[in-house]
């Protein structure tokens, strides 16, 4: 199981924070104790550090998760952000369109008073 575990104390390059691990599972596991005449049961040790390393599989695990979903949500992000910047391009355009429209709509309706107010004046 610990042969699949990645080294997770090196530094990652988008890293944002001072974001370290200073023991992988492998060190964990292969830590070796001086023994002394009044030492530690070496069993209690070695169940302790199994638990240790379960904690940091799992720890690493979800991590690695996290990472990866705030990755997703950064691209998610920046594909929102161009969105709103071409909606609220697309937008001016529109509002600039909407008022050249009026103006344009206003000149014509001008036009054809003048024109069609001479003829109706001339008919009679």
């Amino acid at each position: 199981m610990l042969d699949n575990m990645q080294e997770v104390n090196q530094p990652r390059s988008d890293e944002s924070t001072n974001f370290s691990i200073n023991l992988n599972p492998r060190e964990i596991a292969d830590k070796n104790f001086d023994t002394r005449l009044r030492g530690f049961d070496r069993d209690q040790v070695n169940e302790f550090l199994d638990e240790i390393i379960k904690d940091y599989e799992n720890y690493i695990q979800e991590v690695e998760h996290l990472t990866r979903e705030n990755q997703r949500l950064i691209r998610r992000v920046d594909e929102l952000s161009k969105q709103l910047t071409v909606a609220k391009q697309t937008g001016n355009m529109n509002k600039n369109s909407a008022v050249t429209n009026y103006d344009i709509l206003k000149r014509i309706s001008n036009l054809e008073r003048k024109v069609f107010g001479l003829k109706l004046d001339n008919s009679e």
